[in-house]
């Protein structure tokens, strides 16, 4: 699994503690593993927080694998004495099947003095090796292996774009497509994005030493650290000078390699990316803000109104050339349509066909506008929760009636999802505005995750509604700078009688009432959009 196994470190670490609501299981899959390992001297333990850490570990020479029960749920979700259980614990069942690959066929060590770097390279590419012979062995058991490494696997895994990083994802997906776990379609895009990281002459020879790596006998522990070694020449990295794999640095953004993780687990998931991404983030930002729920006012849905007008008609007032059918000249005659027109005529019924084509101008196609609205929920915000609020409603409804992608999130000492895209913002939610006001970046982020704001090619744009008092002014900035130069404009909307912080390369507006300065917001939010 993505997590490094403790398979290969030295010596045996104390037992997890067993938990009586677990025995069952602990015995059930006892009396099985012999099956997966041909092994008739190993224990499993299931228990929660088993597994050292990890979701579940195998110490081959004590003779114990253990498997984190929070994986399995509760006791009573199946009976593990029968065989049809792992239907219904498919990651927790795919859990132990790796680890006895692992206590099946880890049976080298490493070496004493192996530089840190070149053994955690060792363990990475003993991964796809051990699941290879597991599935030599057991052609059935890579329907759990496969299922338990698209559940395990996170976006988190790929957060930065540099070689090593790079190099660690192809391990640990593209090497299970050689060893006949994954698919070279279920792959499709991490391949394309690992490609442009490393290149296509290095990812061939990375490829060489994983598949070198799954021919190599299972005690054979000197080609193993050798093929480690050649894996960090080939990233241009020193074990001698550097001990350790590099850090992670994850930028101002998530990478290319992120992307294409979050798309192949959508593709196992059977999900578009789109709805695998809001599905996790909805998850994982839960509501540390707070806020109560009303309908908006008559003056409200009139604000919103005007400005779904005014959305609408921007972008679409510069005609452009184009044909059209017509049914009299001039123009060019279209012979086929002639002939049916002659026919429904001779017919006795009225010509429908448009037997002419003429040029004419015709207003360009309106794109979708991708929006994120972000709304400051700290403290100093707490006389104007009431009036942002209704700001944050006003931008996402309008947008939302224009078959517009939105997002409405929250920021304080954390970020809030407040609506997620796709989502119809039925109700204002006024925040109560008592936090901090550290997370602003984080919500930018947030918003460009959800809505791709620094992709080109579509019209997308980004609302603050905020006093712009933040503790560190130079991130926000630099992320406001980055998304105006890739073309996504920023619109600010601040109190009009506080005094606040105005951001470069944002277009700020001054609210005291968002209903009566919607005409402003519109002509903002419009000249943003047409000069995008």
């Amino acid at each position: 699994m993505p997590h490094p196994s403790p398979h290969l470190q030295p010596g045996p670490a104390a037992p997890a503690a067993g938990d009586p609501d677990w025995q069952v299981w602990s015995d059930a899959w006892t009396r099985h593993i012999p099956t997966l390992t041909g092994r008739t001297d190993l224990t499993v333990t299931v228990a929660p927080g088993a597994g050292g850490g990890a979701p579940a570990c195998c110490y081959p020479d004590a003779g114990r694998i253990e498997v984190d029960a929070t994986y399995i749920g509760s006791p009573d979700i199946a009976n593990p004495r029968r065989a049809g259980h792992k239907r219904f614990v498919p990651t927790a069942y795919g859990l132990l099947v790796h680890e006895a690959a692992h206590a099946a066929h880890s049976r080298w060590r490493t070496p004493p003095g192996t530089p840190p770097v070149v053994a955690a390279a060792a363990e990475l590419l003993e991964e796809s090796r051990i699941e290879y012979r597991q599935r030599a062995r057991r052609r059935g058991d890579r329907r759990w292996l496969r299922h338990t490494v698209t559940t395990l696997i996170s976006s988190d895994d790929a957060a930065v774009d540099d070689p090593w990083h790079a190099a660690h994802l192809a391990a640990l997906l593209l090497a299970r497509v050689d060893a006949r776990i994954l698919t070279a379609k279920d792959t499709k895009g991490i391949r394309a994005a690992v490609t442009t990281v490393l290149g296509r002459k290095r990812l061939l020879q990375l490829r060489e030493v994983w598949r070198h790596a799954h021919s190599v006998d299972d005690s054979d522990a000197d080609t193993m650290i050798d093929l480690a070694w050649r894996w960090c020449r080939i990233l241009d990295v020193d074990p001698h000078h550097q001990p350790q794999a590099p850090a992670a640095d994850a930028g101002v953004f998530a990478g290319l390699l992120a992307q294409a993780l979050t798309d192949y687990l959508a593709h196992t998931a059977g999900l578009t990316p789109g709805q695998y991404r809001d599905q996790q983030i909805t998850e994982r930002f839960s509501a540390p803000a707070t806020w109560t729920r009303r309908d908006p006012t008559h003056g409200e849905r009139a604000a919103a109104r005007l400005l779904a007008a005014r959305l609408r008609a921007a972008r679409t007032h510069h005609a452009e050339p184009d044909t059209r059918p017509s049914t009299v000249p001039p123009g060019r005659l279209r012979t086929r349509h002639a002939i049916t027109a002659q026919a429904q005529i001779a017919a006795g019924a009225a010509p429908t066909a448009t037997p002419w084509q003429r040029r004419t101008q015709l207003p360009p196609p309106k794109p979708t506008l991708h929006l994120g609205v972000i709304v400051d929920a700290s403290f100093s915000m707490h006389p104007y929760a009431a009036p942002m609020s209704s700001a944050g409603w006003i931008l996402a409804h309008a947008a939302h009636s224009n078959q517009a992608v939105t997002a409405t999130i929250a920021f304080g000492s954390d970020v809030t999802l407040l609506v997620p895209p796709r989502r119809r913002p039925t109700h204002v939610l006024e925040l109560r505005a008592n936090g901090g006001s550290t997370a602003f970046t984080d919500a930018v982020k947030l918003a460009d995750q959800l809505l791709q704001l620094r992709q080109p090619g579509r019209l997308r744009m980004l609302a603050v509604v905020s006093d712009g008092d933040l503790p560190d002014t130079g991130p926000a900035q630099r992320l406001i700078t980055t998304l105006h130069r890739t073309g996504c404009p920023v619109l600010w909307l601040r109190p009009a009688d506080l005094d606040g912080h105005t951001f470069t390369d944002a277009t700020t507006i001054l609210v005291a009432d968002p209903v009566q300065a919607i005409g402003h917001i519109a002509d903002a939010a419009v000249t943003a959009l047409e000069h995008a």
